[in-house]
């Protein structure tokens, strides 16, 4: 298993129970084949620039390890989320 770190923004509209239900949705599918190191809402913030008519978003960072099975499956189902403006994964190499 490689380490990873997933960003993505969240639409600021969204209700606290849901902002907590999609976050979950996401670790579960992490916990399901990897392991969740550390998952932390960073709350709302500005964007540099608009993003689908949203001026600001609510951000979302994980550490995780996984195989890339697993972050191939989180990729697909953080594009088709709705409440999902932009998310981006990376591979954490700290040799």
């Amino acid at each position: 298993m490689r380490k990873y770190e997933v960003m993505y923004i969240i639409r600021p509209d969204v209700e606290q129970e849901t902002l907590q239900a999609v976050v979950d949705k996401f670790n579960a599918i992490i916990a399901n084949g990897g392991e969740v190191i550390k998952s932390e809402i960073l709350g709302k913030r500005r964007l540099a620039y608009e993003i689908q008519k949203f001026r600001d978003g609510i951000y979302v960072l994980v550490n995780f390890n996984a195989a890339p099975e697993v972050v191939a499956e989180l990729e697909r189902v953080l594009r088709i989320t709705d409440e999902v403006i932009r998310h981006l994964i990376v591979r954490d190499d700290v040799a």
